[in-house]
């Protein structure tokens, strides 16, 4: 006890003790008035300032831990490729270091127990209930839990009466609960800073985000629970009810778990996966709704400034949302998308944007269609991109004169796999039109992600189905850094797992590009895998590089294969099913330690 108020004082003392403030939060908590003469910080602000300052210290110990990690990370990696650009062989970069490949065997890249992580858990066919945390983020969740129930109790006065303790219980886990929606609501963002910083793909945030929202409203239902014990023992039920009518404090504190409460219940896999658009509109709602009504429960009080905080992110990453699809589609006659249905159910999206973008490897955008649906946005890998002149010519106007107004614009390509709700509702219009496309009006927001290769002397691509879009950019990528000398990059592998050959056409006129490009045959080989053939002549090799088999691949075989004639360092990514993801990851594992392999997972899981 006397630890954290020594704390607290510390973090209390710059503030003025004569302007006019509410009670303590223990003292509204009661369901007493917030109006008054502020006396001076009671020992409620010292603890709830000192719990506040403990968890501020861990999160920067966290964010400092894994920000200098990404540095070492990424100055290793442009320093290989700088010293790999004109070194054939990169054996010094092949060579592993056993105990950072020992801590990615077991800990960096393991699932939390034999093999199983981005498999999605089917109870049916309808019935998602998501998938199984890793080692790594199953250890960071438990300690971060402990943290939190820890803090709940430690330093506690065990002596003293039952209702002073019941007080000092709510009083922390009111804390804890607003503390953990600022990084709670922080890790919900797709702007969120820390995406960039860390180098932790928003996936894994969001993954943190369904965590620490669970903490947060266990916190939430322990405050609650405290309280009304406390008033119970204290005047009786009665009298609990009375406070519950007719105190705003305590009715809106109950309103805010309630929805905490709703939150939670709602938001499991299988609700968002089974209603993603439903459960997304709803989450929003309710979320807003308990932030305007803890900013009530906590009026005046010093924590409020937490729910500020909250809003202020909140805020902040709708700010940049619309920022980005103004900047994005407006202007130049809008952003445009033809839809193409393509065999399999598949659909080709391309793009027109309103204005040009820089194309990078591994980025996505999140596509909203108002004529399929007004509300709705949902995030795609880019495919390709390509630059073209659109000119705005008059009759009678000279070449010159277009050329002077020749507007450089950009297209982005997307395939989208026909699934339920929006894309099923594209694929349909889609069919139904006229050559089976259709042109509409689009916005795009993005690109997010990036990814870098260029340093791997050996890169292997796995891709399933649609998996494709995110593996397209990356050979077209290192095939013209390969021909121009600006990558380490000496062999680039594709391996693609399709049901048809039909599924081919989805990408063809880009790898029709990309086989033509100088120096292709050098770098590059494919792979082709047709996991249900109509027969046995639709499988065939096109050529000594684009190879076509039946059946599905003997992932460890093809790993073990590129292993055996590594050049420098390798890299295994894998873009698809959760079934193939965790295969290709026992894959990796199994052999990370003979050589240098980082094993590369994109999934988008929320």
């Amino acid at each position: 006890m006397s630890r954290l108020i020594s704390v607290g004082a510390i973090a209390l003392r710059l503030r003025s003790v004569s302007a006019a403030a509410p009670p303590s939060g223990a003292q509204a908590a009661q369901g007493g008035s917030n109006q008054g003469t502020f006396q001076g910080p009671t020992k409620d602000d010292f603890e709830n300032m000192a719990l506040i300052m403990y968890m501020a210290y861990i999160w920067l110990a966290i964010i400092g831990a894994m920000f200098l990690h990404r540095i070492t990370m990424s100055v290793l990696k442009h320093m290989r490729n700088l010293a790999c650009m004109n070194n054939e062989k990169q054996k010094y970069f092949a060579d592993v270091d056993p105990k950072y490949a020992g801590a990615k065997k077991h800990l960096l890249d393991a699932p939390l127990f034999s093999k199983r992580h981005n498999r999605e858990i089917m109870l049916s066919s309808a019935i998602n209930v998501g998938t199984i945390p890793s080692r790594l983020q199953t250890l960071f969740i438990t300690a971060y839990f402990g943290i939190n129930i820890a803090f709940c109790f430690l330093w506690l006065n065990y002596g003293a009466k039952r209702s002073d303790l019941l007080r000092e219980i709510r009083n922390r886990t009111g804390v804890l609960s607003f503390v953990n929606m600022i990084p709670l609501f922080l890790f919900a963002g797709r702007n969120n800073f820390l995406i960039k910083l860390l180098d932790v793909s928003f996936d894994s945030y969001n993954m943190m985000h369904r965590w620490l929202g669970r903490i947060a409203v266990l916190h939430a239902i322990a405050h609650t629970v405290a309280y009304c014990t406390n008033k119970v023992e204290a005047t009786g039920w009665k009298s609990l009810a009375a406070s519950m009518a007719n105190s705003m404090t305590i009715k809106t504190g109950t309103i805010g778990t309630f929805a905490f409460i709703f939150l939670m219940f709602h938001s499991p896999s299988v609700v968002r996966h089974a209603y993603y658009e439903a459960f997304l509109h709803a989450h929003i709602a309710v979320a807003i709704t308990a932030l305007v009504v803890l900013w009530m429960h906590v009026d005046g009080i010093p924590v409020q400034l937490l729910i500020l905080t909250c809003i202020v992110i909140w805020g902040f990453e709708r700010f940049m949302r619309v920022q980005n699809l103004i900047r994005n589609n407006i202007g130049a006659g809008g952003t445009t998308a033809e839809v193409e249905a393509m065999p399999g159910d598949a659909l080709r999206v391309t793009l027109r944007l309103a204005r040009p973008w820089k194309f990078q490897t591994g980025q996505h955008v999140y596509l909203y269609l108002p004529s399929i649906g007004w509300w709705t946005n949902h995030p795609f890998s880019l495919a390709w991109s390509d630059d073209y002149q659109d000119v705005y010519a008059e009759k009678g106007m000279s070449m010159d004169r277009q050329d002077i107004l020749a507007i450089r614009k950009t297209t982005m390509s997307l395939i989208i796999r026909r699934r339920t709700g929006f894309t099923d509702k594209l694929w349909t219009r889609a069919e139904s039109a006229p050559q089976g496309r259709f042109v509409t009006r689009a916005f795009v927001e993005g690109p997010y992600g990036h990814q870098n290769l260029n340093s791997y002397g050996t890169v292997l691509l796995f891709a399933a189905g649609v998996g494709i879009t995110h593996q397209v950019p990356f050979l077209r990528s290192l095939v013209e850094d390969y021909a121009n000398g600006t990558c380490a990059t000496r062999r680039v592998t594709l391996v693609w797992i399709i049901q048809s050959p039909e599924h081919l056409e989805w990408i063809r006129p880009w790898m029709t590009d990309i086989l033509g490009m100088d120096r292709r045959r050098e770098v590059l080989k494919i792979q082709l895998f047709i996991t249900r053939p109509r027969s046995t002549k639709e499988i065939h090799s096109p050529s000594a590089s684009v190879q076509m088999f039946p059946g599905k691949p003997d992932v460890g075989a093809l790993v073990a294969q590129q292993q055996q004639s590594q050049v420098g360092a390798m890299a295994v990514s894998v873009c698809g099913t959760g079934s193939l993801s965790d295969d290709v990851r026992q894959a990796v594992r199994a052999r990370c330690q003979k050589t240098t392999i980082d094993f590369v997972e994109n999934a988008f899981s929320w």
